[in-house]
C-alpha cells in the first residue's frame, strides 16, 4: 500500500498532465467541508469492512455523489482499492461515476505498469457511457507502447475509432515511433496500413519515422515507397526526411543517388542541405575510396556556407588515411581548430589507422602522445589497431605492453585485441606465452571467440601438440562456440598428416 501510494496521486488539488474532459475542459470541483469529513468515514468504513448490510448501502446511495466518490478512490491512495470501491458501487450502488475517477485510476494503474487492470477500468469507463478525451487516450497508448504492449495499444485504437473517438496523430505517431526504436518495424508498417483507411491523415513525421525505419535495416527501396507518397497525403519532404533517406542510401552505398537528392534539394525554396547532409554524402563516397569525390563535395558544403562539424572532418580524416593519403588527412587535422572543431577520439583513431596502415607504426606513438596532452582517452578500436599494427611488425613485447595498459582502462576488453598478439606467439612458437594470454584474457572476463580458438588449435598443430589441439576443440565446441570451415579443415588435415584418421574421422562426424 505504501509503494502504491507514491505513484496514485495523493494530493488534495490533483492534476492530470495537461488532460482535458470531453465535456468542457472542466476539472472536478472541489468538496465541501462536510464533505471532505464524510469522504473520510467512507474510506475508513470501506478499508475495514466493506460494506455489506441492506441499511449500510442503502445510506452510502443516498448520500454518496459522483464527486465524493471520485475524492474516497483519491484518499484511498492505492489504485487496487479504488478499482474494488469502483467495483463495489457499481454493482451495489446506483452512482454515475465520473470521468474523474476512470482518469485517475486508469493513469495510476499505467505508472504501476498493470497494464490489465488499467485496461479493465476503461472497459468499465467505455460500459458505463464514458468516452476517453484525446489526451487520456494519448497517455494511453504511449503507456502501453513503452512497455513493448503494442497489441493492447493496437486494439485500443482500433476501438476507439469505431467509437467516433477522436485519435491525435501526435498519438499514432508516437506509438509508430516505439515500435520502430524496439525494432518492431514490421508492425509498425502494419499500423500504418490498417489506420489509412480509418480516420487518420499522417503527416510529415508519420512518414519519417517509418523511413528512418526502413533504412535503418538497409530497406532503402521500401523507404523510397513511403517517401514519394508523400505528397498524396498532402505532405512535403522536409531536412529530416532528406537526411535520413540519404544517409541510409549511402550506408547501402548508392551514394550517386543521394548526391542527386542533395542536389533536388538544393533547388528546392522551402529547404536547404544543412551539415548533416553533406556529412552523409562525404562519408559515403569516403566508404567507396572515392576521395576525390568526397572532396570536391567538402569545398561545395563551405561555398556554400555550410560549416563542417567534427564528424565531417572524422570522416574525411577515415577516408584519407584508408587510401594512404596522410598529407591529406593530417592537413584536414590541423585546419579543425580553426573552423571551431575539437578533435575526438574518433580523429585520433583514424589517424593512427592510416600511419598503420602505411606501415609507419612509430609516427602513430606520437598521436597517443597528442591524446594525452589533449586529455583525450583512447577507445577499445585504438588500442586494437595499434596492437594489430605491432603485431603485424612481430613486435610482441610492446603489443604485450599496451594489453597491460588496458586493463588500467574503464574498456571492456574485446577477443580482437588480444587475438593477434596470441596469434604472433603462436607463429612464433611461444604456445606457452600464447596460453599465458588467454589466461589473462579470461580473467578480465572476455571469453575467447571462433578466432581465438582457431588460432590455438592450428598453433598446436604446427607445434605437434595434437591431443592439446584437439582438448581446445572439444572446449570450444562445449562453451558453445560452432566452429567454422577453416577451424575444421585445418584440424582435421593436421590430424590426417600426424596419422590420427580415427581422430579426424571423429572431428568430421561432430561438426557434420
Amino acid at each position: 500500500v505504501l509503494s502504491a501510494s507514491k505513484v496514485f496521486i495523493p494530493h488534495r488539488r490533483i492534476q492530470f498532465h495537461g488532460g482535458s474532459h470531453p465535456q468542457g475542459n472542466k476539472e472536478p470541483k472541489a468538496i465541501q467541508k462536510q464533505e471532505s469529513w464524510f469522504v473520510k468515514v467512507v474510506c475508513t468504513l470501506f478499508v475495514y469492512s466493506q460494506p455489506s448490510d441492506d441499511a449500510c448501502l442503502s445510506y452510502l446511495n443516498n448520500n454518496l455523489t459522483p464527486l465524493i466518490e471520485f475524492e474516497v478512490v483519491k484518499w484511498l491512495k492505492n489504485p487496487t482499492f479504488g478499482l474494488k470501491f469502483l467495483e463495489l458501487s457499481r454493482l451495489n450502488l446506483n452512482i454515475n461515476h465520473s470521468f474523474w475517477t476512470y482518469n485517475l485510476l486508469i493513469r495510476s494503474f499505467c505508472c504501476m505498469g498493470l497494464y490489465g487492470s488499467a485496461r479493465l477500468v476503461f472497459d468499465y469507463m467505455k460500459i458505463d457511457g464514458h468516452l476517453p478525451d484525446s489526451t487520456l487516450l494519448g497517455f494511453m497508448i504511449s503507456s502501453f507502447g513503452r512497455a513493448g504492449e503494442f497489441g493492447m495499444a493496437r486494439k485500443l485504437l482500433a476501438e476507439v475509432q469505431s467509437d467516433d473517438v477522436m485519435v491525435t496523430i501526435f498519438a499514432v505517431n508516437n506509438l509508430l515511433n516505439m515500435m520502430v526504436k524496439q525494432n518492431n518495424l514490421e508492425e509498425a508498417v502494419s499500423l500504418y496500413k490498417e489506420n489509412l483507411g480509418l480516420n487518420f491523415n499522417p503527416d510529415t513525421w508519420t512518414f519519417n519515422i517509418l523511413i528512418r525505419g526502413l533504412c535503418r535495416v538497409g530497406k532503402v527501396d521500401q523507404a523510397f515507397e513511403f517517401f514519394n507518397n508523400m505528397r498524396s497525403f498532402g505532405c512535403f519532404p522536409d531536412i529530416v526526411t532528406y537526411n535520413t533517406i540519404i544517409n541510409g542510401l549511402c550506408r547501402e552505398y548508392e551514394v550517386d543517388r543521394g548526391h542527386s537528392l542533395l542536389n533536388e534539394i538544393r533547388l528546392r525554396d522551402d529547404c536547404a542541405p544543412n551539415v548533416v547532409t553533406y556529412t552523409s554524402v562525404i562519408s559515403g563516397y569516403c566508404k567507396l575510396g572515392k576521395m576525390e569525390e568526397a572532396s570536391a563535395l567538402f569545398d561545395e558544403m563551405m561555398s556554400s556556407g555550410t560549416l563542417p562539424s567534427v564528424v565531417t572532418f572524422n570522416v574525411l580524416i577515415d577516408g584519407f588515411g584508408k587510401v594512404g593519403d596522410m598529407l591529406s588527412a593530417k592537413s584536414l587535422y590541423e585546419k579543425m581548430a580553426s573552423f571551431g572543431c575539437i578533435p575526438d577520439v574518433v580523429t585520433f583513431t583514424s589517424l593512427i589507422n592510416g600511419y598503420c596502415q602505411i606501415g609507419d607504426v612509430n609516427r602513430s606513438f606520437q598521436l597517443w602522445d597528442a591524446m594525452k596532452v589533449k586529455n583525450v582517452s583512447p577507445n577499445v578500436y585504438t588500442f586494437a589497431i595499434t596492437i594489430n599494427a605491432l603485431c603485424k611488425e612481430n613486435r610482441l613485447c610492446e603489443a604485450c605492453r599496451f594489453l597491460r595498459e588496458l586493463q588500467f582502462r574503464n574498456i571492456v576488453p574485446k577477443p580482437f585485441i588480444f587475438n593477434p598478439v596470441i596469434d604472433g606467439f603462436c607463429k612464433a612458437g611461444n604456445l606457452d606465452e600464447a596460453n599465458r594470454i588467454v589466461a589473462e584474457m579470461e580473467k578480465k572476463k572476455c571469453d575467447p571467440d571462433k578466432v581465438t580458438f582457431t588460432i590455438l588449435i592450428i598453433g598446436h598443430c604446427m607445434k605437434g601438440r595434437m591431443l592439446k589441439a584437439i582438448s581446445i576443440f572439444d572446449k570450444m565446441l562445449s562453451v558453445g562456440c560452432p566452429p567454422d570451415d577453416v577451424t575444421v579443415r585445418s584440424l582435421i588435415s593436421c590430424l590426417l598428416k600426424a596419422g590420427m584418421p580415427k581422430e579426424a574421422y571423429r572431428i568430421s562426424t561432430i561438426t557434420s
